[in-house]
């Protein structure tokens, strides 16, 4: 069995399946692949809003939306230190309560996730009155426990050429204003999709019964 890896899953109230791996005998740990390129760039590139956007269909995939869910704590983290550091002071502050308000109901899920649950509750709590206090952005690193998921981590921070844990580069105008700078022609597809398929309804909703 060994270097083999093992697939299971933990489940949780409220919060339906948390996807992880557990390594045989010396294979490499692993989490879902998503959590560990979220962890990759919260600390490798700072690009918040890639957190976001990994987590986002992994959330609705594995807890069909629920958004009490640790994941939705995770991605509120990523979108608060986003505008912070924008300067969006009032919608880091809203967005990183409700991230708060999430951890403090899922310390065991987070403990699942090899996070110190009491001490990334202390630096977001700390974060939220810098930013209330309206301080400059900095970036913090999670308190991750796991010296494995770290070393993973690590890893594909090495393999994408970031550098682990080194603050965000307040110089890189596509980091700091990616939603404006972004390739929007997919979401502009999808909206024009629905925007159709509501009109259809509505069409058919004023299509007179056949006699």
């Amino acid at each position: 069995m060994s270097g083999q890896i093992r697939a299971f899953s933990f489940s949780f109230p409220d919060w339906n399946v948390l996807n992880l791996y557990v390594p045989l005998q010396g294979s490499e740990y692993m989490y879902s692949k998503e959590y560990i390129q979220f962890l990759t760039h919260f600390h490798g590139d700072r690009d918040y809003f890639e957190c976001h956007e990994i987590l986002e269909g992994y959330w609705k995939k594995v807890t069909k939306g629920d958004k009490g869910s640790v994941w939705v704590g995770l991605i509120l983290m990523a979108v608060a230190n986003y505008h912070h550091r924008r300067n969006n002071f009032s919608g880091a502050c809203r967005t990183l309560e409700k991230s708060l308000k999430i951890f403090k109901k899922k310390k065991n899920e987070l403990s699942q996730l090899g996070i110190d649950s009491g001490k990334l509750i202390t630096i977001l709590s700390k974060h939220l009155e810098n930013i209330k206090s309206k301080k400059t952005y900095r970036s913090y690193n999670l308190p991750i426990v796991d010296e494995l998921l770290q070393a993973a981590c690590v890893k594909e921070c090495n393999r994408k050429g970031f550098i682990w844990c080194k603050s965000s580069d307040l110089t890189n105008e596509f980091l700091i204003n990616r939603h404006l700078l972004r390739d929007r022609s997919s979401v502009i597809k999808e909206r024009e999709i629905a925007k159709l398929n509501r009109q259809k309804k509505e069409a058919e909703g004023q299509t007179p019964p056949n006699n």
